[in-house]
């Protein structure tokens, strides 16, 4: 087949008809949804940070899908308060994880691989962190995280940060992109790519399953076999000619069957220590595997859901108590194995769910969706210990928490002391960093 004069494979249709990424959902990634001069860019100039920014260092974010009850996370034990709101679903203080340098506050029960790691010095608890006229939707009040913004109405805040380091822009910027600086584009493990990792410029990778992150075209219709490796042999050959369409789908297959391929070399890996069997510990697994092969990627983007509690809570042994013993053993296995690897110095890992709970427990035996709650961050290059106060439990907000730090100074202090980015530019607004990462 004739690739240059061919009218039936044209860009849009090579891209929509043929080139899809198998998954149970899949999202175009910046090797196929970016413009012709991007990707030309992208692969003449070679895929690099900003000049004097640390591209070894790697943020993986962990989603708590739901509203995590952060009272029977960060327990205030020492308050009374909490015993007399939650009768029935507190966890005693003959049971709480104690923090000896937080007076009055603990973990909970089943949390212990966490406790390890925070005394072990790898945690750091953010206490109280929400924002003003908090929204009380899991939707709304998700992409208001997910953009930083209280309109939820812009770009992911990550995907600004990619489009910052690769194109020059950020917030509320315009502008051609400059493809000398690109970097590759963040992943997400799931069924969609989360709003967070959304730029103008930049697009994530996301997938559930690396096995099904491939060319699907063929499986679609044989006719669609050859085309698609006939770009690939041409672009290994390193033949090329103008910029014409046959060219732009030869860098475009190039670029999606390289990714692909060392994405499912590197999560075929066996990991050197064992995770534990949920659904975080697999994402953290192969997120592992692909920081041990060594991808270029800077940000991952990992889920846990569940955390919707409104019957049926639970104390110390209920499904609430569950779902955090699942978050703690695979943060604890996932920075074993970044040990084990040589990585973990180069790994910071940052939870946070899209709002608390109420502070009185329901008439369910469960918690009905509140307000502020803390963020975990974890690495060897944290803070050890508990920032803030923790907020009050009889100054409140309509029964809920008043939040004390607003969540987009985390964000600036990572963005700052981690990523070595512009916060304000990424943000679009000057945030006082919470300090959290050691000699930041």
């Amino acid at each position: 087949m004739d690739l240059h004069n061919s009218p039936a494979f044209t860009r849009r249709k090579f891209l929509y008809g043929g080139l899809t990424l198998a998954s149970t959902a899949w999202t175009i990634p910046a090797f196929l949804g970016s413009s012709a001069d991007v990707m030309a860019g992208m692969l003449g100039q070679g895929l690099s940070s900003t000049p004097g920014v640390d591209d070894n260092r790697i943020l993986v974010v962990v989603q708590l899908g739901g509203g995590n009850d952060g009272l029977n996370t960060v327990i205030p034990y020492g308050m009374d308060a909490y015993y007399k709101a939650r009768s029935g679903i507190g966890i005693k203080q003959t049971e709480v994880l104690k923090l000896t340098e937080a007076d009055g506050i603990g973990l909970h029960t089943r949390m212990t691989a966490l406790k390890e790691l925070y005394d072990n010095g790898l945690v750091s608890i953010v206490q109280g962190v929400g924002y003003p006229n908090p929204d009380r939707s899991h939707f709304k009040s998700m992409d208001i995280w997910q953009t930083a913004e209280r309109d939820a109405t812009g770009d992911g805040w990550l995907g600004r940060y990619v489009d910052s380091e690769c194109c020059g822009y950020g917030k509320g910027e315009s502008g051609k992109p400059e493809p000398a600086k690109a970097v590759e584009p963040p992943i997400a493990i799931g069924r969609t790519a989360p709003l967070a990792l959304q730029g103008r410029s930049s697009k994530p990778v996301s997938f559930e399953s690396a096995e099904l992150f491939r060319w699907s075209g063929e499986d679609i219709h044989e006719a669609l076999r050859e085309p698609y490796h006939a770009l690939n042999r041409r672009g290994q050959d390193g033949s090329a000619g103008s910029d014409t369409n046959a060219d732009f789908l030869m860098r475009t297959a190039l670029d999606a069957q390289i990714s692909s391929d060392k994405i499912r070399k590197a999560v075929a890996q066996k990991s050197l220590v064992p995770y534990p069997g949920n659904e975080l510990g697999r994402q953290l697994q192969m997120v592992g595997a692909m920081i041990r092969a060594d991808l270029k990627t800077r940000v991952y983007y990992v889920t846990l859901g569940g955390f919707d509690t409104h019957a049926g809570q639970g104390g110390a042994q209920g499904r609430h108590g569950n779902l955090l013993a699942n978050f703690a053993d695979s943060i604890k296995a996932f920075y074993a194995d970044l040990k084990a690897q040589g990585n973990d110095q180069r790994v910071l890992t940052m939870s946070f769910s899209e709002f608390g709970r109420r502070v009185a427990q329901n008439a369910s035996g469960g918690t009905d969706h509140g307000t502020a709650a803390p963020m975990f961050l974890f690495g060897p290059m944290v803070r050890r210990g508990v920032i803030g106060s923790h907020p009050s439990l009889t100054d409140l907000d309509q029964g809920d928490l008043k939040y004390l730090i607003d969540f987009r100074s985390v964000y600036a202090g990572i963005l700052e002391q981690w990523l070595q980015a512009d916060s304000k530019k990424v943000l679009g607004a000057t945030y006082k960093p919470v300090v959290a990462i050691r000699n930041g």
